[in-house]
């Protein structure tokens, strides 16, 4: 069966005589997510406020769409990224590793309005990888002995802050690792309706290279999106970005956006931390700044 994805690719590029046309950019990041439909599954890349899908997010806070169920690192600040549909309640149910930064996400989440399943960052990741690689389902010893595998994790409170939903326990196993016999749990892979990345650079088939740590969960929410748009910072032609530079084939990209330069410059910082500066005229001491 033909996706979403696929069938607008089909109607807007038919099969050509001599050669297929691969141009994956679209004029506007409105026209990009007009297909996420309310009650849609995300996967979005970032990590804090690095990378963060910023001008896609705010094009689908203007389209509207609500009752979403989101899967990301963390969920923004409470202005800005996934904060903003998470202040307007157009988020049903998040799933994320690291919350810390948001006091609307805390307060919806004890006071019932948010489903959150909390999960450890590095399960998180290859749950995402694992969905992009066709990987059902992968065992791990993290969360062992902990209610991450005995199940009991708060996922949705009720109105009165008692618990109204709670995680499962999970399947275990004992296996042979490195001479001993240890407990593994399994965990199942994530994959979603779509998926929104950040990228530094970009080409029309999709092709994408991520900034140093702007990398972060990018490529793996790539991946798990069943029809994933990028936005990417530099738009280049195909060819211009060497193959051993690639850090995600195309092949995982289904549209590009390219940023405006004033987007690209938009970068938040989550806690900004400042070096002592030597002052000569007292000597070589320091004052902060």
């Amino acid at each position: 069966m033909i996706g979403r994805c696929g069938a607008r690719y089909l109607a807007a590029f038919p099969r050509p005589t001599r050669k297929l046309v691969m141009d994956k950019v679209v004029v506007s990041a409105a026209e990009a997510v007009s297909e996420i439909v309310s009650g849609s599954s995300l996967a979005v890349g970032g990590f804090g406020l690095c990378g963060v899908p910023s001008v896609l997010i705010e094009a689908l806070h203007h389209g509207g769409v609500t009752d979403l169920e989101v899967v990301s690192n963390n969920c923004g600040v409470d202005e800005w990224g996934l904060g903003i549909l998470l202040r307007d309640k157009r988020i049903r149910r998040m799933v994320s590793s690291y919350v810390g930064e948001n006091k609307e996400f805390e307060r919806q989440f004890l006071a019932g309005e948010l489903e959150v399943e909390l999960t450890p960052q590095g399960t998180l990741a290859e749950k995402l990888r694992a969905g992009g690689a066709g990987i059902p389902a992968f065992f791990t010893a993290t969360g062992v002995g902990t209610q991450i595998a005995d199940g009991g994790v708060p996922w949705r409170h009720a109105p009165d802050g008692s618990i109204a939903l709670s995680s499962p326990a999970k399947e275990t196993r004992e296996m042979d690792w490195h001479g001993r016999k240890l407990t593994f749990v399994l965990e199942h892979a994530i994959t979603t309706d779509f998926a929104l990345v950040r990228a530094w650079k970009g080409d029309r088939h999709g092709n994408l290279v991520f900034r140093q740590s702007a990398r972060n969960f990018n490529p793996l929410a790539a991946m798990a999106g069943r029809c994933t748009i990028a936005e990417v910072e530099h738009l280049v032609e195909p060819g211009e970005i060497d193959a051993d530079a690639v850090h995600l084939p195309g092949i995982y990209v289904q549209r590009v956006v390219p940023m405006t330069p004033q987007q690209a410059a938009d970068k938040h910082i989550e806690r900004r931390t400042v070096q002592p500066k030597t002052n000569p005229a007292a000597g070589g001491s320091t004052s902060w700044h």
